[in-house]
């Protein structure tokens, strides 16, 4: 079966969360807690940079801290050394391998920063760069498309973010229901995806990454173009392009208006847990893409000209 890989990673999420949730905060806490931090630095690349922007709005929402999510460019390409204020700089990526990542970990180090390396890749390049390392501990991901090392990847910033003095509940993880709840809907709303020749992925706030991560997925898997947009921007001028022959998919937003200018709109189904909507939505996105994969013939599990271990410099 096309993409079997990836159906299996996606729906081991429930018992995968579950089974590192209290983890994550300990060892967070017994290496982090209790410092204070005038910034932080999220450094990350694909699926992992969309995680950085669910932390981004965790860390400036509830602890007031400014976030930036780094260039790597800045340092591989142009060999700046950029001076921040006291950083904690964090560096996101599954398969811990990613070269640039690492370079920026290693020069806020140099700068006597703290330094964090989220990854599930024991051993890997980044656990051996940062100060401090935390393991997802979700198993071995055989498909290219990343789904519970993403999911993963969010509890853990959420955790961090708890870690560091954020008041926020012990987060409600997604379980077996809402997995086949995600599918049911995707399997419904399917139609309009393929029935339209431009693509859009929206959300805002907290729902910014998951639209993100739901275009990626989209891309890699279906190979369908899709552009992700803050709601908020969408309205700066690409709402042009939402017209008849188009398909919105909205995460925690209402289409009524794209409804009127003729396009196709998918909401997501809403899981209702406020901070940790993220870590339930992406689900919603990964059937859809899986699906739509499938509907086309392609396998996400060897997806067109990219591979599962991406290095960049």
């Amino acid at each position: 079966m096309l993409g079997q890989w990836m159906e299996a990673e996606m729906r081991e999420q429930p018992r995968a969360l579950a089974a590192n949730a209290d983890r994550y905060h300990d060892e967070l806490t017994r290496a982090l807690g209790g410092q204070a931090f005038e910034m932080v630095l999220l450094v990350a690349r694909g699926s992992s940079d969309n995680a950085a922007l669910y932390g981004r709005y965790l860390i400036e929402v509830h602890l007031g801290i400014p976030v930036s999510l780094a260039a790597p460019s800045v340092w591989t390409r142009f060999g700046s050394e950029v001076r921040f204020p006291k950083c904690l700089a964090v560096g996101i990526s599954q398969s811990g391998a990613a070269p640039d990542v690492a370079e920026v970990l290693g020069a806020l180090k140099r700068q006597g920063h703290a330094t964090l390396a989220i990854t599930n890749t024991e051993n890997s390049l980044l656990t051996t760069v940062a100060d401090h390392a935390l393991l997802l501990g979700v198993g071995t991901e055989n498909s290219i498309a990343a789904t519970k090392t993403y999911t993963a990847s969010l509890l853990a910033l959420y955790q961090l973010v708890r870690a560091l003095g954020g008041r926020l509940p012990v987060p409600a993880l997604p379980d077996d229901v809402w997995v086949q709840r995600a599918q049911v809907s995707a399997e419904t709303q399917l139609g309009a995806l393929l029935r339209s020749q431009t693509l859009f992925a929206l959300g805002r706030g907290y729902a910014f990454s998951t639209a993100h991560e739901t275009a990626l997925k989209l891309m890699e898997c279906a190979l369908l173009p899709c552009k992700s947009y803050s709601t908020a921007d969408f309205q700066h001028g690409p709402k042009a392009l939402a017209g008849h022959g188009s398909c919105a998919v909205l995460f925690g937003e209402d289409g009524a208006a794209l409804r009127s200018q003729g396009a196709l709109v998918v909401n997501a189904p809403e899981p209702g847990q406020g901070v940790a909507d993220p870590i339930w939505q992406v689900v919603y996105g990964q059937w859809l893409a899986l699906l739509a994969a499938r509907a086309r013939g392609l396998d996400p599990d060897d997806a067109q000209f990219i591979q599962k271990v991406t290095q960049t410099i």
